[in-house]
């Protein structure tokens, strides 16, 4: 069962790290938007923040931030599920 494990982590290695190189390369004329213009602008004034970044996840993001964090939260209880099951058989 470890071997299959450590085979798996090395398989998911090398798939993260393959997938890095089939990124698409960045170019700057992206990096600028129309969205990044209207937050620049009317973020303070919609908001009443004086925090932009603070703005936009709270504000102009919220319910994509909560779906972050319900996806991390979810990864988190599942890996401390997996480990506390594998600690409990290391017991018997």
């Amino acid at each position: 069962m470890k071997k299959v494990r450590v085979i798996m982590t090395f398989i998911l290695g090398l798939v993260l790290v393959v997938s890095v190189f089939y990124m698409p390369a960045g170019d700057p004329s992206y990096t600028f938007t129309a969205a990044t213009e209207a937050y620049l602008q009317e973020g303070v004034k919609d908001t009443g923040a004086t925090n932009i970044v603070a703005a936009i996840i709270t504000d102009y993001r919220a319910f994509d931030t909560l779906g972050e964090t319900l996806v991390l939260f979810t990864a988190i209880l599942a890996v401390v599920t997996v480990l506390k099951s594998t600690k409990e058989e290391g017991h018997k």
